[in-house]
């Protein structure tokens, strides 16, 4: 089994999609292993994503990251990596393929609704970041 880490993002937490995520995930044949919801500090929201530090949109993804409550989840399952990055779409909902999450609710490239890892080695710094 994989795991791999997914937050919901400050803008379907604000929207009340929480629970329309965890559905498709759990259709998707996904297993929630850890679920919390917490509001990041700008530090920790620096930290987790530091490794965009030098990238000139990291000022505005921590205030943004750090703008209400996320859900950040780990989920299990056989490529749980790749079936997920599948299912979640492109970053820009505009370019993701029509039934992914953020093709449904994603609102922008920034506030596309979730996040996931993007690979093993992702997931084994991420999950760690918000569950010991």
């Amino acid at each position: 089994m994989e795991r791999t880490l997914l937050i919901v993002k400050p803008d379907a937490t604000n929207r009340n999609l929480i629970g329309h995520i965890i559905n498709r995930l759990e259709k998707a044949k996904f297993t929630i292993v850890e679920m919390r919801m917490v509001k990041l500090t700008k530090e920790e929201a620096g930290e987790f994503y530091a490794v965009h530090k030098e990238r000139p949109f990291f000022d505005e993804l921590t205030t943004y990251m750090t703008s209400g409550k996320i859900v950040p989840m780990v989920l299990e399952k056989e490529n749980a990596i790749s079936d997920l990055r599948t299912l979640i779409g492109a970053t820009n909902p505009e370019e993701a393929a029509s039934g992914t999450i953020r093709d449904e609710i994603g609102e922008s490239k920034q506030s596309n609704s979730v996040h996931a890892s993007d690979s093993t080695e992702s997931a084994d710094i991420e999950i760690p970041f918000f569950f010991s």
